[in-house]
């Protein structure tokens, strides 16, 4: 088991990280590290014997947290930055339809379920619309802003 990545070797991370409980100081579920963020190496290590755990320093974000192989890139590899995440609310700008049916008119909102970047012609996503799952591309979907109370008062 010999490890891709060295000392010094600067990565991308390809999800989003979100603290799993070991992160000290950090709610739970709380995002860590954004997906696309890029870091430096400081460690290999094992994990269980058999997975290769690299410990990654974020020096803009102040952060050194742990990565499995998988989920880094080298900082030459090809990345496709995306506007929206997994999990994120946006809303379509335009009537989507299938076959001539209307499955999401302009302003519906919608959950993204997958993003993906190495589509033809550019970013798109997987998004639901109540119960309907369709590919759009980035251009179509504008964000949902949320809100909590503090913004609100402040507004």
């Amino acid at each position: 088991m010999l490890p891709k990545y060295e000392f010094g070797d600067e990565v991308r991370i390809i999800r989003n990280v979100r603290n799993d409980g070991t992160y000290p100081g950090v709610p739970t579920g709380t995002l860590l590290i954004r997906r696309g963020s890029t870091g430096f190496v400081i460690n290999v290590g094992t994990f269980l014997q058999d997975q290769l755990i690299y410990t990654v320093n974020f020096l803009d974000q102040d952060k050194i947290v742990g990565f499995r192989e998988e989920e880094l890139i080298g900082i030459d590899e090809p990345w496709t930055p995306s506007k929206y995440e997994s999990r994120e609310k946006v809303r379509s700008k335009v009537t989507l339809a299938v076959r001539g049916e209307v499955r999401a008119a302009p302003g519906m909102e919608g959950e993204i379920l997958k993003v993906l970047r190495d589509e033809t012609g550019g970013v798109q996503y997987q998004v639901i619309f109540h119960d309907h799952v369709l590919q759009v591309p980035e251009s179509a979907l504008e964000a949902v802003h949320v809100y909590d109370d503090e913004e609100k008062s402040h507004a």
